[in-house]
């Protein structure tokens, strides 16, 4: 924000908002997106918005603005091959994801530094005189590298300062027509234990929102009577013009008897935020369902910045009466869609709270400590108080009793600390030993690190079991059409591991460093000749070293000629 003095009178400029209108579509075709800002993911909101890419890869993508590469990242997984532009004039910083490869003289930046570290994923930071940019310059091709599903890019816009993740919609609002309001699919209504009852129990009440035959929204089927302190949610979704898909809701507000009583609007957060989502939304639906239901009150470990709410948003119902609530929906372009029911207050039991022999409040540190297992739930990490429970489960298949952390799941912001003690303690390369999650008779690694006789490792939710077993199985190596590489000049490796997961993956050419490339969604690892470091007109011998996480190792060589 900058200070303009005109005739005395002093006037504020806020130049984010000035130069929003100049930034250009990143693309060379009108936008249209498979995603937009803040849509729920698992636990996370989506941080940008998905620009279609008209189902193929390879399209331009272009710098928005003057600036220049402040960070370029090249990972098998989340953004993949992604750039970064600060953007000094605006304040803002733009990321491109997904990305298939870069312009020229990027790509020659990322290989040089790829083969410094000898590394395929590399997280670079830059100087601004390294690599400056103008406003519509070549950056990048599209692709579907990394956590893609489907040729597109991922496009935010941040704050450089802050690394505040926005809403980039509110940037090309001119670029884009939509003209279709949300839709309601749902609506839940949530007793809050020992202090509310709805229909007669301590559960939550889901109803999903019907159309007729006309198209027209239905009422609710079933009646909700409720008694005591209660919370309720919508699920919904948006559209847009000229799309099929489905958007995430930006505006949601709730009024009782015709106040407002809640309001929520999803346009910028911190990443450190962003698994606040598992508060803002019913955690439990979502684990079962697949169903997201946004909350309309506000748990206390909940500090995201989306609400205008100060009380909580929880409604007391303490008279016989009829509550009357309605939702509205509204997008960036001021679509609006209502939804109204009610909600009869009558008298009836509150059940009790069930006895709690361990009692977790959200706002302590919390530890459950024994000879043979704990748990320490750092302050801040319950987004509401909880009554843990543990279950101890003798095993002969683990190396460690199985352990049932807690019987309902319950979501934690931030990492917790888990402590199991091995029952069986054989091996002589204790990196071998690892906690699994054990569900349905699978078995899923957790890792951890070994400290006298006890596995250390961490989670991010309760109510899964847990136990300690063993990799001691090297990855496998298997080489994909060997016959043909010299002639496509490409080398493929298909690389797997039996529970732990690859760790590293090194491969040389007559003891030289070779960039193998690879994508989360393929198991296949690949070399494309370079003829600027691959001699030609002799023998070479390729090899492959490969660990995974329990640092067990596969070695591979193939002598080629070329």
């Amino acid at each position: 924000m900058k200070r303009l003095y005109i005739g005395g009178l002093l006037f504020f400029t806020f130049w984010n908002v000035v130069f929003s209108q100049s930034y250009r579509n990143p693309m060379d075709f009108p936008m249209i997106l498979s995603a937009n800002f803040g849509e729920l993911r698992s636990n996370h909101f989506h941080s940008g918005i998905d620009i279609k890419t008209q189902m193929a890869e390879n399209k331009r993508v272009h710098a928005i603005e003057d600036g220049y590469v402040s960070r370029i990242v090249v990972s098998p997984s989340g953004y993949g091959l992604a750039l970064y532009i600060d953007h000094p004039k605006t304040g803002h910083t733009s990321l491109y994801g997904h990305l298939n490869s870069f312009a020229p003289q990027i790509a020659k930046y990322v290989k040089e530094k790829q083969y410094e570290s000898e590394s395929y994923r590399v997280d670079l930071t830059l100087e601004k005189d390294a690599i400056p940019l103008k406003k519509g310059d070549f950056i990048a091709y599209s692709g579907n590298t990394g956590g893609s599903l489907g040729p597109h890019v991922h496009f935010e816009i941040r704050d450089t300062e802050s690394g505040r993740v926005l809403d980039p919609l509110v940037y090309y609002k001119s670029q884009i027509t939509d003209t279709t309001k949300p839709e309601f699919r749902g609506i839940a209504v949530y007793p809050i234990s020992g202090k509310g009852v709805v229909n007669g129990s301590s559960s939550p009440v889901r109803q999903n929102i019907t159309k007729n035959k006309k198209g027209e929204i239905q009422g609710l089927k079933t009646t909700m009577e409720a008694w005591g302190k209660i919370g309720v949610g919508v699920k919904a979704y948006d559209r847009m013009t000229g799309t099929t898909n489905v958007y995430g809701v930006r505006n949601v507000r709730l009024l009782l008897d015709g106040n407002e009583i809640f309001n929520s609007t999803i346009d910028g957060y911190s990443f450190d935020q962003t698994r606040m989502i598992n508060t803002f939304a019913d955690y439990d639906a979502w684990i079962k369902s697949k169903d997201w239901y946004m909350k309309s009150f506000i748990e206390d470990g909940n500090k995201l910045p989306f609400y205008n709410s100060t009380n909580g948003s929880y409604i007391e119902v303490n008279q016989e009466r009829i509550y009357k609530l309605k939702y509205e929906l509204t997008d960036l372009y001021g679509n609006v869609a209502t939804y109204e029911f009610s909600i009869t207050g009558k008298k009836q039991n509150i059940p009790t709270e069930p006895a709690c022999s361990l009692y977790m409040p959200w706002d302590r540190d919390n530890r459950y400590i024994s000879d043979t297992f704990s748990l320490i739930i750092e302050k801040g990490n319950l987004y509401n108080d909880c009554c843990f429970s543990l279950k101890r489960i003798p095993s002969q298949q683990y190396l460690s009793d199985v352990y049932q952390v807690n019987n309902n799941a319950v979501p934690l912001d931030k990492k917790a600390e888990m402590k199991i003690k091995l029952n069986i303690d054989t091996l002589n390369q204790k990196s071998q030993y690892g906690i699994v999650r054990v569900r349905n008779g699978s078995k899923s690694w957790i890792g951890g690190v070994y400290e006298d006789g006890f596995l250390i490792g961490s989670i991010r939710e309760l109510g899964s079991s847990y136990a300690v077993y063993y990799d001691n199985t090297p990855p496998a190596i298997e080489p994909v059409q060997p016959i043909g590489w010299v002639k496509q000049k490409n080398i493929k490796i298909r690389l797997s591991d039996n529970l732990s997961g690859i760790k590293s993956v090194k491969g040389t050419i007559d003891g030289d460093y070779i960039l193998l490339t690879n994508d989360v969604k393929s198991p296949v690892y690949s070399y494309a000749f370079d003829d600027e470091k691959l001699q030609k007109g002799q023998n070479h011998q390729l090899k492959i070293i490969v660990y995974d996480r329990c640092d067990n190792m596969s070695e591979y060589t193939y002598e080629f000629y070329y």
